[in-house]
């Protein structure tokens, strides 16, 4: 018999027990929410218009940089044995990595100004999380991009590097690290921004001045002297000269290295200061 019944019958009033308060939902663990939020950011492979349009542009700018920069492989400063573009290609998956780490800062813009990182910030989602599953799921976005663009190199350009299939993975590597840690730049920049119009401007100026100022489509050594310098210190000449090196089966340590190294400082820095500014801008 249970108390209240016992109570009544000693003809004392039945006291009815607290029930006991029901656990509040503290929300999953942080990797599942990295894991959860990635996979929503990759569903965009499903959707042919959104990502044929990330395949074609690298491919049609291949062609015609290819054709227009072509007579370069007949100057002094060429590296002799090497074809065009065998020289081009690694560049491009380079500065594709810088175009795709743009397009997450604008993303994230997009998404801050639509409704969704309010309707996440009402959840008990832990704000890096956000910020990593981007990341994460641009990173793996960009991948596919310049995987394509390695396929349609090898297939239509003649792409058939000294290195191998090694060394033409070996490129892909340097470039989705360069793009993982360009996006952070690119959300810290977005979170503070808050608007794409204003964004793509700025990236796009950083874009144009880190491409034209580097040994992409010249070697350093036919750039005029002015300009030789920068490009020597520029981050994206390199990752170019390491992906170069890597796809013309030239292994250097201190080359590869260097890239790897500049990417790891930017992610230091840029990281902290986007979730920082991506939690004040709530």
């Amino acid at each position: 018999m249970s108390t209240v019944t016992e109570q009544a019958a000693e003809g004392r009033p039945a006291i009815d027990e607290p029930e006991p308060a029901a656990p509040s939902y503290q929300g999953s663990g942080i990797l599942r929410q990295i894991s959860v939020l990635s996979g929503r950011s990759l569903r965009v492979l499903r959707d042919p218009a959104m990502v044929l349009p990330g395949v074609l542009e690298p491919i049609l700018m291949l062609t015609v940089f290819s054709q227009v920069f072509k007579s370069v492989s007949q100057t002094s400063a060429f590296p002799p044995g090497v074809s065009y573009i065998d020289f081009l290609l690694p560049a491009f998956l380079v500065t594709s990595a810088v175009s795709a780490g743009l397009k997450s800062g604008v993303a994230l813009t997009t998404e801050m100004n639509n409704g969704i990182i309010a309707r996440f910030r009402s959840m008990p989602i832990h704000t890096g999380s956000v910020l990593v599953g981007r990341s994460i799921a641009d990173t793996a976005l960009a991948g596919v991009n310049m995987l394509a663009l390695l396929v349609a190199g090898a297939l239509v350009f003649g792409f058939d590097p000294a290195g191998g299939f090694l060394g033409a993975a070996g490129c892909l590597a340097i470039a989705m690290a360069l793009s993982w840690s360009l996006g952070w730049v690119f959300m810290a920049m977005s979170a503070w921004l808050r608007r794409p119009e204003a964004l793509q401007p700025i990236g796009g100026i950083i874009n144009l001045v880190l491409l034209f100022a580097s040994n992409a489509f010249v070697p350093v050594e036919g750039l005029p002297g002015w300009l030789r310098t920068f490009a020597s210190v520029n981050p994206m000449s390199q990752a170019i000269t390491a992906a170069r090196d890597l796809s013309m089966g030239e292994v250097d340590a201190g080359t590869l290295l260097a890239p790897l190294g500049i990417c790891a400082v930017i992610v230091a820095i840029a990281a902290p200061l986007a979730i920082r500014s991506f939690r004040r801008s709530a």
